[in-house]
């Protein structure tokens, strides 16, 4: 907020703790992590210092086995990690790192940058690859950039801050992994070493080289490491005494980082476009003043061009929505006069333009309605299609399992002799048969029967999209899910901090009336009192009423109660919309293990 740069990242093996330190958890509300946390502390200092205009951006960064990714583009619906943008270190003459295809996302509050780091996580989610359930396979960087300017001044600071949650480091020897699992610890293990190096050659002094270089990592971070930055390092440590060793090694190289020292400069510059602009509105200002004093006024008639000029100037200027731009038409009277008609003509316009829209629709909605229709209609039968595809595999998917239902059915048929089999199938016992091959077919027989009852349950996908038959699919396996609890827990939590709102906001209201109630009482004994002093002069009348006293102390009360109640009421909007963008993170989660659980039942039952 000052100027300063900074980073906060976070140390340890595989299981530490630091996805849970740099981001939180999705549960519950205290259990969020230090991104959320900064993020609402900095756009709550920012709404007290209204001297300063501030422009926030955030970044998102993934690096996955030596390669960037962007997680908060907005070109690109990513489905695998592949289909995000590759993000590629480009370096200027001056040894500037600058990231190509990291795009920076404008927050305008706090709600806005949680929804930034809501859709980062999702797309990491989403892109993640069979070997990264966990997510945490990959070094995330959450960079926030703030840049602020006093009115009318040129100077500009800019800076940002990081927070990094690194992959967690493993020995392959203890974890016996293989394939994927392998190349991906290989990649962070080599990106750990590397940033080792870089820590040990910032700590010896006379070492002239650092090599920055080696990794995607370290050229990302190299302020953070060693240059124009605060930097703060979390070691996360195991209690487990099998990891004994690793965590020994993480608070060695903690001992190593913290004998680093960086210096941190207040990064302002100056705006060479602002400043040019200043300047020649300042030459123009001046030259106006000295035609003004020296008394050169002109009487012709303006042309037809400087009218179109001055109409232009005029529009513009009522456009802009800049409260330092100014409308400038030089020192002559005729031009100010005539700007002024002009716009007086303009508001007229305008207010005449606002009853005709009211009065009749206009040719633009007409076409907008009819656009709707056709979309409307696109989506009809692109429904219908749909439909129809799930219909014809259905049907297929029916035909096969009757098909082997009856074969298991004549099979049992043929073991245990007959008509009991053929009345009830599906409700033999397996006390009915003694022979170990009757047992095994018996067994088969209900599995199938089983799955012939489940199957019009997985035949439709849930929300509005999809069928009604699979919303029973989509139930049953929501009621199965093992986040189950954990949603019904934060939809509990948000009842009642919805209710609890409520019932805040009626008192603030109650209160508030009650403030205005006493005022009003307090004014009209200020009335009384001035009226009993110019009837009847008296010492009495001098001193201090204990009525007033008495209200003063019962208005000052009330504020107090009032800016606690509200207050609160704020604590609990934040902590309802992080809420509600768990409950839409664990929905998506759920929506995604239901279309993997259901594309492999449908492979099952297709083979």
């Amino acid at each position: 907020l000052a100027g300063y740069n900074g980073t906060i990242f976070a140390y340890g093996q595989t299981g530490s703790g630091k996805t849970f330190t740099i981001t939180g958890g999705a549960e519950r509300y205290r259990d969020r992590g230090i991104i959320p946390r900064t993020l609402s502390y900095i756009f709550h200092q920012l709404q007290k210092d209204s001297s300063k205009v501030y422009t926030t951006h955030v970044s998102y960064l993934e690096i996955y086995n030596e390669c960037g990714y962007d997680l908060l583009d907005p070109r690109h619906e990513a489905s695998r990690l592949e289909d995000l943008p590759k993000v590629t270190i480009m370096e200027d003459p001056d040894q500037n790192i600058h990231l190509k295809n990291l795009s920076l996302q404008q927050a305008t509050n706090e709600e806005e940058a949680l929804n930034l780091l809501f859709l980062g996580d999702t797309n990491r989610m989403i892109a993640e690859t069979p070997m990264n359930q966990a997510s945490t396979r990959s070094h995330c960087i959450f960079t926030i950039h703030i840049s602020s300017k006093e009115p009318g001044s040129a100077t500009i600071r800019r800076s940002k801050l990081h927070l990094v949650d690194l992959a967690g480091s493993e020995r392959v020897a203890k974890t016996g992994v293989g394939g994927h699992l392998l190349t991906e610890a290989k990649y962070i293990n080599l990106s750990l070493h590397y940033l080792e190096q870089v820590i040990i050659a910032l700590a010896e002094k006379n070492r002239s080289h650092v090599p920055y270089r080696n990794s995607m990592m370290t050229s990302v971070l190299r302020d953070s490491l060693g240059g124009n930055c605060m930097t703060t390092m979390i070691a996360t440590l195991s209690v487990d005494k099998r990891n004994i060793d690793e965590s020994i090694s993480t608070c060695r190289f903690a001992q190593r980082v913290a004998l680093i020292k960086n210096e941190a400069v207040l990064n302002e510059e100056i705006d060479p476009r602002l400043m040019i602009a200043q300047l020649k509105s300042e030459i123009q200002e001046l030259k106006d003043e000295l035609a003004l004093v020296t008394g050169e006024q002109r009487t012709a008639e303006l042309s037809q061009e400087e009218l179109l000029r001055l109409d232009e100037l005029t529009e513009r200027f009522l456009e802009d929505t800049d409260p330092e731009s100014i409308l400038d038409v030089g020192p002559d009277m005729r031009k100010i006069k005539y700007c002024f008609i002009h716009m007086k003509q303009l508001m007229n316009q305008s207010k005449i333009s606002d009853k005709k829209l009211l009065s009749q629709p206009t040719l633009e909605e007409k076409d907008s309605s009819m656009q709707a229709g056709k979309d409307e209609l696109k989506k009809l039968k692109e429904l219908l299609q749909q439909r129809d595809n799930e219909i014809n595999i259905l049907v297929n998917m029916l035909k096969k399992e009757k098909k082997k239902v009856q074969d298991a059915l004549f099979q049992l048929n043929a073991v245990s002799g007959g008509s009991k089999v053929l009345e009830q199938p599906l409700s033999i016992n397996l006390e009915e048969s003694r022979s170990p091959s009757s047992c095994v077919n018996l067994k088969e027989a209900k599995d199938i029967s089983c799955l012939v009852h489940r199957l019009p349950f997985l035949s439709r996908k849930t929300g509005g999209k999809m069928s009604l038959g699979c919303q029973e699919a989509f139930e049953v396996f929501k009621r199965d899910h093992a986040d189950s609890i954990t949603i019904e827990d934060n939809k509990q939590l948000l009842k009642q901090r919805f209710a609890e709102a409520k019932s805040l906001g009626e008192k603030v209201n109650e209160v508030r009336n009650k403030i205005n109630h006493l005022k009003g009482e307090l004014t009209q004994r200020h009335i009384q009192r001035a009226a009993l002093a110019v009837a009847s002069p008296s010492e009495e009348l001098n001193k201090l009423d204990p009525v007033e006293e008495k209200l003063r102390a019962q208005i000052e009360e009330e504020k107090k109660s009032y800016k606690t109640m509200f207050n609160r009421l704020k604590g609990l909007k934040v902590e309802i919309e992080h809420l509600q963008l768990l409950m839409e993170k664990a929905k998506v989660k759920l929506q995604k293990d239901f279309e993997v659980w259901w594309s492999e039942e449908a492979t099952k039952l297709q083979v």
